[in-house]
């Protein structure tokens, strides 16, 4: 897909963080939008920001199979096409895997993996009438390695991974391509928002997503901008941020090791969010302050 302008965009999420930022740069850039989130409040805000856009709103669980499935017809019915479909929606976990419950995990899995596939199996016939279409499933990092405290998280992000790769050998063919994004910290709510697993830690957790909030480096409307050039530059993976360069990058290098490595040093760079601005020197000064919210 090479041009934005004339697309009738469906983004998921859009009530805050990345598919917000989406939304704002894919109006300005001349899409039409179909917006959807359970917040409703916020998926109104999003809608306020965009001024005169052409834009629509729908209040939509993705993780409910029959919400999408009303969700595309609805689509259908209001704009009569849809050209790119962006499933953004997603929800974080805290909690090594024993402390976490087999509810609290099927609870991220139908948000996060599930709402892909729904978002893809109700979309997919309204994006085969498009000469140009593409599908853009938002994974994260920890699509990429798997570090601890994150099983079920990264479970539904490696998911996403392998069912976007896979589903884009199965429309190679087709008209319809599909891109896979994987961010690094970004400043979103997605930390803010994580639900803790039913044994964990509740001060811990308190005290990880502070530091997980300070080591968010990117912002969403940067993320939007990469996210859109991967989509006009018909990118199959997009990495967003140094740090998700760094990750692939060692991952590629040592397939084995990286995962350890990977930790190693996203504890060591939780534990300089500890210090003071002064201790950590030259870097935070330069940066300035960083937004309290993060996305992985």
């Amino acid at each position: 897909m090479s041009e934005i302008k004339g697309a009738v965009a469906v983004i998921t999420g859009a009530g805050s963080g990345i598919g917000r930022a989406l939304a704002m740069e894919m109006a300005r850039r001349g899409a039409a939008l179909a917006l959807a989130d359970v917040n409703v409040a916020g998926l109104e805000e999003t809608r306020a920001l965009l001024s005169a856009q052409a834009a629509r709103t729908y209040t939509v669980d993705v993780a409910d199979p029959s919400s999408v499935a009303d969700f595309a017809e609805a689509v259908q019915r209001d704009f009569g096409r849809a050209s790119l479909l962006v499933n953004n929606a997603g929800v974080a976990l805290y909690g090594t895997f024993a402390e976490i419950s087999l509810a609290d995990m099927d609870w991220l899995m139908r948000i996060n993996y599930w709402g892909v596939v729904h978002g893809c199996k109700f979309f997919l016939p309204l994006l085969e009438r498009e000469p140009d279409a593409r599908i853009v499933n938002i994974s994260s990092v920890f699509g990429l390695f798997g570090p601890p405290g994150q099983s079920a998280y990264c479970s539904s992000k490696y998911a996403v991974r392998g069912f976007s790769e896979c589903l884009r050998e199965e429309l190679r063919a087709s008209n319809v391509k599909v891109t896979c994004v994987h961010p690094g910290g970004i400043a979103t709510r997605i930390a803010e928002n994580a639900r803790a697993g039913s044994a964990a830690n509740t001060t811990k957790f308190a005290q990880d997503r502070q530091r997980f909030a300070k080591v968010a480096i990117t912002t969403p409307e940067e993320a939007a901008r990469v996210i859109v050039k991967g989509i006009t530059g018909n990118k199959d993976r997009v990495l967003i941020g140094s740090d998700a360069r760094r990750i692939a990058l060692l991952q590629r290098i040592f397939p084995v090791r990286a995962t350890a490595m990977l930790t190693a040093w996203l504890q060591k760079q939780l534990a300089s969010a500890d210090q003071s601005p002064a201790e950590l020197g030259d870097s935070h000064e330069k940066g300035g302050s960083k937004p309290s919210r993060s996305h992985l």
